[in-house]
């Protein structure tokens, strides 16, 4: 059963932001906010809001859509995960392709949310209930190295450090093209696809986003191609498969964003999280960890020349 709030904004919240107006009604963490708000689940007058910052006055009727109650998430054990550094505040695992980061749709139980459970149970505590300690993502078909915090105050600062650019994100992707260029950047707005819900596109009435890519290597055959080395500047849903889509340069493998290539069949996109930077919320060191490219990708790669 779908749960409706509805609140009037207060003259002390005149041009309040509408993410801080919705946590002082529904009391939710900031995490469970964006969510709400990137399902249209807020509307200010009838209207549904499609940015956090977006600013609220005095009179405004705001009503917020809460999701269902769903049953607590369980704990599993059986879930094997690569851990490459903990400590009492940060855990940054090295996740293979195939599981899916948090719950959600088709996946309840089976998720790196589960798994870390069932290792770090303190987490339950630590930002949205329905995804603990979880600060980003990458999608069920990426692999490599995630953050994740283990308390609430190491939640609150890597959150803040995504939001001010502070954490570097490295990708190695091979993609269906070969660049003149030796380096560029993809600067062009992310959204929901209008034609395909399930998909995101450039569009002018998506969020700023901003990748930065360099060519580390090309190939002729069996098809020109290009091996980039990836840099995000924002953290949009299937940011690199979009970008580098929108430039004629999908990830090969990539079904959804036209990167299916007949001569190398794959079963996921060439797209690994190789290298993550941050600075630790607790000591101040900054912490820097590569992860070599899996097995299945380096068998690929090892078939272009």
């Amino acid at each position: 059963m779908i749960e409706t709030r509805r609140d009037i904004v207060p003259a002390a919240l005149d041009n309040e932001r509408i993410d801080r107006v919705v946590a002082m009604i529904t009391d939710a963490s900031r995490a469970r906010v964006r969510t709400l708000i990137d399902g249209a689940h807020v509307r200010v007058d009838g209207v549904v809001v499609t940015k956090s910052a977006q600013r609220v006055h005095a009179g405004d009727e705001v009503v917020v859509e809460l999701d269902e109650v769903v049953p607590a998430l369980r704990a599993d054990s059986t879930i094997q995960l690569t851990i490459v550094h903990e400590d009492d505040d940060v855990v940054v695992v090295d996740k293979p392709a195939g599981l899916v980061v948090h719950p959600g749709a088709g996946h309840r139980d089976d998720t790196l949310v589960s798994a870390l459970l069932a290792r770090y149970p303190e987490i339950v505590r630590t930002g949205d209930p329905q995804r603990p300690g979880i600060v980003h993502r990458l999608d069920k078909g990426t692999s490599g190295l995630l953050m994740v915090a283990r308390s609430p105050r190491a939640y609150d600062s890597l959150v803040a450090q995504l939001s001010t650019r502070a954490v570097t994100r490295s990708y190695t992707a091979l993609v269906c093209r070969s660049f003149d260029e030796r380096e560029g950047v993809v600067d062009a707005p992310i959204g929901r696809s209008s034609r395909v819900p399930t998909r995101m596109a450039v569009t002018p009435r998506g969020r700023a986003a901003r990748t930065q890519y360099v060519v580390e290597q090309r190939f002729a055959h069996p098809f020109e191609a290009s091996l980039l080395s990836c840099r995000l500047e924002s953290g949009r849903t299937h940011q690199i498969r979009v970008h580098l889509a929108a430039i004629s340069a999908p990830v090969l493998g990539d079904d959804r964003y036209g990167g299916r290539r007949v001569q190398v069949p794959m079963t996921r996109p060439f797209l690994h999280a190789a290298r993550l930077g941050f600075v630790h919320p607790v000591t101040g060191d900054t912490l820097e960890f590569t992860s070599p490219l899996p097995s299945d990708l380096v068998a690929v790669l090892a078939s272009f020349t």
